[in-house]
């Protein structure tokens, strides 16, 4: 993807890659409570396995010249509701990418992929019959 000119000035012009803006969404993605982690498949996953922490995991932008869309896959901390972190990440992103690019946010996806559950919250299952204890 091309970055798009965003600013022109007398000294010359402006880019942003849609990189840090991919990384901009997540890192104010993951400071909502709530959040688990990010959700961005097998490649990502092998990346990390290699050592390589990715920002930008779990988020997708499309960029045009003054406007972006977001969308962020989201793993979440069960007993956490749902719609309240959704909209608490909508927030959060739109005001940082909009604070630090200048660029208008017409839209942040938010998806949610799993649900992560901490060892005593986790369901014991009988492995004989599939049942919860």
């Amino acid at each position: 993807m091309i970055a798009p000119d965003f600013e022109r000035t007398d000294m010359g012009k402006i880019e942003i890659a849609p990189e840090v803006i991919e990384v901009i969404a997540g890192l104010a993605t993951v400071e909502v409570e709530g959040v688990a982690g990010m959700s961005g498949g097998l490649t990502s996953g092998i990346a990390e396995m290699l050592g390589r922490k990715n920002l930008s995991k779990g988020v997708k932008v499309e960029v045009g010249q003054r406007e972006a869309a977001i969308d962020v896959s989201i793993i979440v901390q069960y007993g956490r509701r749902i719609p309240e972190i959704s909209a608490e990440i909508q927030s959060n992103v739109k005001r940082s990418i909009e604070t630090m690019t200048g660029l208008t946010v017409v839209e942040v996806n938010v998806h949610v992929h799993d649900v992560h559950f901490k060892s005593s919250d986790k369901p014991n299952e009988d492995e004989s019959n599939g049942r919860v204890r």
